[in-house]
């Protein structure tokens, strides 16, 4: 499991702009049910993070916004990242073509 797109092999030697260029790339190429999977993933983990801020008394309610902040792109990324692996090589491929064309 990658916490980083530093991490990931296909993207190795890529600058963090072509890493995040490849990256939004391969989300494109996702399906449609594997996309609405993540975005659920996604709304669920806000949703459960401001039903307890929004219930939370006052300073609390900060512990709460602290772990949604930390929380979520450490659960979100990963999964984007395995979600998107397989389009990687691809959406690299054509972005070195379209950078050796320019």
């Amino acid at each position: 499991m990658y916490f980083s797109s530093h991490q990931i092999p296909e993207l190795d030697g890529l600058n963090f702009a072509e890493r995040m260029s490849v990256v939004r790339g391969a989300s494109d190429k996702l399906s449609v049910p594997k996309k609405l999977l993540l975005n659920l993933i996604k709304l669920a983990i806000l949703f459960i993070f401001f039903m307890y801020i929004a219930r939370a008394g006052d300073w609390t309610a900060l512990l709460y916004i602290v772990g949604l902040i930390v929380a979520y792109p450490m659960i979100t990324r990963p999964l984007t990242f395995m979600l998107c692996r397989p389009y990687f090589t691809e959406v690299r491929r054509a972005l070195e073509r379209q950078q050796q064309e320019s």
